[in-house]
């Protein structure tokens, strides 16, 4: 054989094996990754549309991977969870390909929202939730927290405990029964009070009465920069992307809040939960928009969130074709509008110079070059030649 050839085997081989190579744990680059996605019902088809932009992006770097292979955390919470098991999931044993790709995650929810949120509807809580236990059920199976293809951190309330419960691969070493099924986990989490029923069950002799997340955080990005904080006792720096699902103008955020008889009901029943989810919940991104100026680069930390929502886009349950079709709009118009950060002492969002899509496409170039430094580092443990990067 040539040496030319006996080259270009190794090569090919070397290049084949880091397109189908898992991301390295963090130990071997600089950066802990993190994407983040609030809850919202519906609405979660604003983050999903984002994604999208953001998977094309590397996947022009590299087609043969999936965010699962760029970010050490993917977390979310209610629907956020959702989409977090949908990309973090393996879509059947011993692959490391998704359940879901962002574009996938879309359709799933025009397809299946009128399904889930019906037109017709019961008293209370609204919808009894047995179609999206089903194809929830259906599609995870029986995988378990420690198959996902990358960590993940998904907030949950236990109501009769009345304290939070964060699922998070980092936990399974100490906390084992926190290892349930993903199904459980994305019920729980979702199981919105006043809209779908709780979701009890029980894991290794452990019971659970869980609730929606966002009784927890909404906002699931604390927590994951929390867990990664505790793993690699600051070692790392933190790469953040957080995803919100809109939010409308000050003037409209309260409206009219208590005229649902459904929810007055709840929240006379429930004092106790509301009071302490009131406690838990609340300024995650004042908190985050003060770290990174302070600790950690500001750039290191990208919040895309339309904070002018048309009040008729703002529930969570509206599942009609036309509204749907709207939130998608709202997704991809975010990518032409400009970068905002908090102002921490106002609490009031300004811009920055470049748009969301500049932003993630600078975003993608950190998290490649991350992939690529982890994939070289570990080779060259091995005792292996450098991998060659890819062009």
């Amino acid at each position: 054989m040539s040496p030319f050839l006996l080259f270009a085997l190794v090569f090919c081989s070397q290049l084949m094996a880091a397109f189908n190579t898992p991301l390295p744990p963090a130990t071997y680059g600089d950066h802990v990754s993190i994407l983040s996605i609030d809850g919202g019902g519906i609405k979660g088809i604003i983050p999903a549309t984002v994604l999208i932009y953001l998977d094309n992006a590397l996947k022009a770097k590299d087609p043969r991977t999936s965010l699962a292979d760029y970010f050490d955390v993917i977390s979310g919470t209610s629907t956020g969870g959702l989409m977090t098991l949908m990309l973090a999931a393996p879509n059947s044993s011993h692959s490391h390909q998704p359940l879901y790709t962002p574009s996938e995650v879309v359709q799933f929810y025009k397809k299946n929202g009128p399904e889930i949120f019906p037109s017709h509807f019961l008293s209370c809580p609204k919808y009894d939730g047995e179609f999206l236990k089903g194809k929830t059920v259906e599609l995870l199976r029986e995988t378990r927290l420690n198959e996902t293809l990358t960590n993940v951190v998904i907030p949950t309330f236990d109501e009769k405990k009345i304290q939070p419960v964060i699922f998070s691969n980092y936990k399974l070493k100490t906390e084992s029964y926190l290892n349930a099924k993903l199904s459980d986990i994305g019920l729980g989490t979702s199981a919105a009070p006043t809209y779908l029923p709780p979701h009890p069950f029980q894991n290794d002799g452990v019971q659970f009465d869980l609730i929606d997340g966002g009784l927890a955080a909404n906002n699931p990005a604390m927590a994951a920069v929390s867990e990664v904080i505790q793993e690699h006792n600051g070692e790392n720096e933190i790469l953040l992307l957080s995803l919100g699902t809109g939010i409308p103008k000050p003037k409209d955020k309260l409206g009219n809040i208590f005229d649902d008889a459904c929810q007055v009901f709840w929240l006379s029943s429930h004092t106790q939960v509301f009071y302490e989810a009131m406690f838990s919940t609340g300024i995650t991104h004042y908190y985050l928009a003060t770290i990174f100026p302070a600790l950690l680069p500001a750039d290191n930390y990208l919040r895309i969130q339309e904070y002018n929502l048309p009040p008729s886009m703002n529930e969570m349950d509206d599942a009609s074709k036309k509204n749907m079709d709207n939130l998608e709009k709202v997704g991809k118009g975010l990518l032409t509008q400009k970068v905002k950060r908090m102002n921490v002492n106002t609490f009031e969002p300004f811009e920055l110079d470049h748009t969301n899509a500049q932003a993630l496409d600078r975003l993608a170039e950190k998290l490649y070059a991350e992939r690529q430094l982890r994939l070289k580092r570990k080779s060259m443990e091995k005792g292996g030649r450098p991998f060659i990067k890819t062009v």
